[in-house]
């Protein structure tokens, strides 16, 4: 079964409806999205999206602040066209009803987040991402241009590899006609040929035990690109959240809003000392990768599972204002914020790295752009700077829809493209093949690749996961699709270019720390 779309947008978050909708206006747009349309990392965003706003905040701070989160490994034409493009980009967010907080006066209420020297955070109490996934949703479910597919699972891209060509990396002519998609629901795969693809699938935090991702977040188009022959980097920098809400038996973890520490929350170890000032001078809100070594360093210290997060001392009121999503979740588990203690440990969040783009977020893979945390524009360096995720999503979703648009009238679709071929293949009669891999990708990625890292442990994750991508692979060549064998399948792919890019790097850098190469450990420009 073949379908034909001038778009094809796989996911459905922030940056692939900004795109869907700025694209409608050009052609016909397809979203291809493998659960509901609002399962998404988008929204489980709490605390807000960055852009210059009012003095004395400038773009040269923003840039500054960014580079130096990113421990100089920042693109830094792309960290200045991001920032002085995103005032424009959070203006069109506000036209399309986006409800950011205001103050009394009517002057939008600007937040502060770790690694920011200024009020720079616009946000919708704690619930940011919410807000803005419902937004999109109701304006693309009313696009007459722009069809949506849930419950459909992406399983490859579609190049000249599917008309019998040999196609290496690093081949310069590799083409992008669309993807074979899995319809969940009717069990059966469909051919989508396209003109313009948009991989918008968001993160991996599944390759780890602990995440605040939901479990949709299994690394799909990464995984996709990479065995089309795309172009991958940065992955060794996986961004640990430092602070989610203990919970063993919670998937995934509650993140507890870096906001909370803008507002004056003071981590603090088992012995109640304000620990973070021995760390770095900024204390509880210093960057994202010193914060959660620190943390990791006082868990071992103290042999526990987790550190304090204290709001005690701010105002009752204003915290329940201010942070209504993680006061009720946090009650709702005997926890009141306004006088107990949180308990709090680092949880996988963000992917810093991915499928490498140009300045409209085009691959290099002709056809195909990649669009918000799937992809790697150079904005984040070694370590995302709180907070510009979002911003990075619609100013690059807005810079391809402009950029592919041109495109349609010269593209055509490659018809010649077959359909899915089902032949040697049955249903799995054995479930726990799958469930138990995936747990076993997880114990790995966690123990051996996690927040600390050594050249033994990542050459130990190697050969472990070697054993479970053959496992793996012989499994998938012989079962009918189903959603969790591709997702085991884009997890062990995923966990490979983790080790393999972190193996490479011979130093300690933003968020890739190593035993063996300690000099670089504290972030730095």
């Amino acid at each position: 079964m073949k379908k034909r779309t001038d778009f094809l947008v796989i996911g459905s978050g922030i940056a692939g409806l900004t795109f869907a909708l700025k694209a409608s206006k050009f052609g016909k747009v397809s979203i291809v999205t493998k659960a509901d349309l609002d399962d998404t990392n988008t929204r489980y965003a709490q605390g807000g999206i960055a852009s210059v706003f009012r003095e004395p905040d400038n773009f040269e701070k923003h840039i500054r602040d960014t580079l130096i989160a990113g421990a100089g490994c920042c693109d830094e034409s792309v960290v200045r066209m991001v920032v002085s493009e995103a005032p424009e980009r959070i203006q069109d967010l506000i036209e399309l009803g986006v409800p950011f907080d205001k103050k009394e006066d009517g002057t939008y209420d600007l937040a502060r987040e770790g690694g920011h020297s200024e009020y720079r955070i616009l946000h919708h109490k704690d619930k940011t991402g919410q807000a803005i996934q419902k937004t999109l949703m109701e304006r693309v479910r009313s696009d007459p241009n722009i069809e949506i597919f849930e419950h459909h699972f992406a399983i490859e891209f579609l190049t000249q590899h599917h008309l019998g060509e040999v196609v290496k990396r690093n081949y310069p002519g590799i083409k992008c006609f669309g993807a074979y998609v899995a319809d969940l629901v009717n069990q059966k795969v469909i051919t989508f040929l396209s003109k313009i693809t948009v991989v918008a699938t968001g993160g991996l935090g599944n390759v780890y035990l602990t995440t605040t991702n939901p479990e949709i977040a299994t690394g799909d188009g990464i995984a996709m690109a990479y065995r089309a022959k795309g172009t991958i980097e940065n992955m060794e920098f996986v961004q640990f959240h430092p602070t989610s809400l203990y919970d063993p038996n919670a998937r995934p973890s509650f993140l507890i809003t870096e906001a909370l520490r803008g507002y004056g929350a003071i981590l603090k170890n088992m012995k109640g000392e304000n620990f973070m000032n021995r760390y770095d001078s900024r204390g509880s809100l210093a960057p994202r990768d010193i914060v959660v070594r620190a943390i990791d360093t006082e868990m071992k210290i103290w042999g526990d599972d987790h550190v304090w997060l204290d709001c005690t001392h701010l105002n009752p009121e204003g915290l329940k204002d201010h942070f209504p999503n993680v006061y009720e979740h946090c009650l709702a588990r005997g926890i009141d914020i306004t006088g107990d203690l949180i308990p709090v440990v680092p949880a996988a969040h963000y992917s810093c790295g991915g499928i490498k783009v140009d300045i409209d977020g085009q691959s290099n893979i002709d056809r195909l752009y990649a669009l918000g945390e799937v992809s790697s524009t150079g904005l984040h360096g070694a370590n995302r700077l709180a907070s510009n995720s979002l911003i990075e999503a619609v100013v690059f979703a807005h810079r391809a829809a402009m950029h592919s648009a041109k495109r349609l009238e010269e593209l055509s679709f490659e018809e010649s493209i077959p359909n899915w071929d089902y032949k040697g293949t049955t249903h799995l009669e054995e479930m726990v093949l799958i469930t138990q891999s995936i747990k076993e990708v997880q114990m790995i990625m966690s123990n051996y690749v996690g927040i600390v890292r050594s050249d033994l442990r990542l050459e130990r994750a190697m050969v472990r996961l070697e054993i479970l991508y053959q496992e793996t692979e012989n499994l998938y060549k012989r079962s009918l699709i189903s959603q969790k064998i591709c997702e085991l399948r884009n997890l062990i792919n995923v966990g490979y270019i983790i080790i393999k890019l972190a193996k490479n790097r011979k130093e300690s850098i933003g968020l890739h720390y190593s035993i063996d190469y300690p000099r670089r450990a504290v972030t730095e420009f």
